[in-house]
């Protein structure tokens, strides 16, 4: 799990909520029909924008933000440099028989063990790395999209409090209420979108990112297992992805 998305989110409601307690009138704050406007709105038309599998399968795609298992880039960059290793000691057929456990690696290493040219396994597993990124970005458009939306309707429930409120304007004791009420709905709206929507969707970027970088690190390891590098140049070449701070003394 990952426990930074757990805390941002707890911690940001934490905030809010606490903040609505000190004013001393909770309840207040609680209005069915602008929570009804607000979330169904925005879910509605999220599926107006995209299409229905999309929408779906982002439910899936928002868990990742908080059941997720980094990869460690180094035991990345050991595995591979063990395959060149073991390369170089007996051949390049013998990785058929290393247990590989990553699909995307274990796809270009059998590439390459079957003979396939260096070019046709880098454009492989390129093609696989640009889809993988669309996909991703198909994921992170729908909780864009969400964060656009919400404030929107926030502002259409707001002017149809406002409309409710100024066709009743004889009973001039009704007026507070009912400006409060209609403005709960841009509260809602503007909450969903900057505690939820957004930052995960600025997550699933990260995630993403994360798994490019992987998959960009295994590519290059692929072809320098394929061009029959030293272990120790493998290892440098791969090391060079990382930033200083975590990379590993040789």
């Amino acid at each position: 799990m990952d426990i930074a998305t757990l805390i941002g989110l707890v911690g940001a409601f934490g905030l809010v909520l606490t903040t609505i307690f000190m004013g001393g009138n909770a309840a207040g704050f609680v209005d069915v029909p602008s929570v009804v406007v607000v979330i169904g709105g925005t879910f509605a038309v999220t599926f107006v924008m995209f299409p229905m599998n999309v929408v779906i399968g982002t439910i899936k795609v928002g868990l990742k933000t908080l059941l997720f298992k980094s990869n460690d880039p180094q035991d990345i960059i050991r595995q591979i440099t063990n395959l060149a290793d073991t390369a170089r000691k007996e051949s390049l057929v013998a990785l058929e028989k290393v247990g590989i456990e990553d699909p995307f690696l274990k796809k270009g290493v059998m590439l390459v063990v079957d003979g396939s040219s260096e070019a046709l396994v880098r454009s492989v597993m390129e093609i696989e790395l640009e889809f993988m990124k669309q996909r991703h970005r198909q994921g992170q458009a729908v909780f864009k999209g969400m964060g656009t939306m919400a404030p929107a309707f926030g502002m259409i429930g707001t002017l149809i409090g406002l409309v409710n409120m100024l066709s009743n304007l004889s009973d001039p004791s009704s007026i507070g209420p009912a400006m409060a009420v209609a403005l709960l709905t841009t509260f809602y709206g503007a909450v969903m979108a900057n505690c939820v929507f957004l930052p995960l969707a600025t997550k699933l970027e990260e995630r993403s990112a994360e798994d490019a970088l992987f998959m960009q690190i295994m590519i290059e390891g692929v072809s320098s297992l394929q061009r029959g590098d030293h272990p120790t140049v493998v290892k440098e070449k791969l090391q060079a992805f990382l930033s200083p701070a975590i990379r590993e003394e040789s």
